[in-house]
C-alpha cells in the first residue's frame, strides 16, 4: 500500500471517530449530560490536531507524485471518499453547533440581564 494510501485511510479514520464523538456530543446535549461532553473535548482537539498534520504530510506525499510524473487521478476514488468523509464531518459539526449556539445565546442574555438589574454586575453585594 503506497503512502498516499495509508495517510488517506488515516485520515477516514479519524473523521469517522470525530464523526461518531459529535453524534455523543449532540446525544449528550439532550441528555444534559455535560461531564461527557467535557470529557471528548480534548480527544476531540487532539485528533482534529493529528487530521491537520497528517493533511499535510498528503499534500506533501502528492506533490512528490506530480513531481515524478505519476498519475494522481489514481489515487482520486480514494481522495473523493476523504472528501465526502470530511463534508459529513463538517455538516455534522454545524447540526451540534445549531444545537449549542442558540443555548449559548440564552445563557448569554441571562447574564446581560442579571447584570443590568444589578447595575452592570453579575453579583449584588450589600453590607
Amino acid at each position: 500500500m503506497s503512502k498516499i494510501n495509508g495517510l488517506v485511510n488515516d485520515m477516514i479514520a479519524i473523521c469517522k471517530d470525530l464523526q461518531e464523538n459529535i453524534l455523543c456530543d449532540i446525544e449528550d446535549i439532550k441528555l444534559a449530560n455535560h461531564e461527557k461532553l467535557l470529557d471528548r473535548n480534548d480527544y476531540k482537539q487532539d485528533k482534529i490536531n493529528e487530521l491537520a498534520n497528517l493533511k499535510l504530510e498528503l499534500n506533501e506525499a502528492l506533490v512528490k507524485v506530480i513531481q515524478a510524473n505519476e498519475d494522481v487521478n489514481h489515487y482520486k476514488p480514494l481522495v473523493d471518499n476523504l472528501e465526502t468523509e470530511l463534508r459529513e464531518l463538517y455538516n455534522l459539526n454545524g447540526k451540534l453547533a445549531s444545537i449549542v449556539l442558540p443555548v449559548r445565546q440564552m445563557y448569554s442574555e441571562i447574564v446581560e440581564e442579571i447584570a443590568a438589574q444589578n447595575g452592570g454586575s453579575l453579583i449584588e453585594i450589600k453590607a
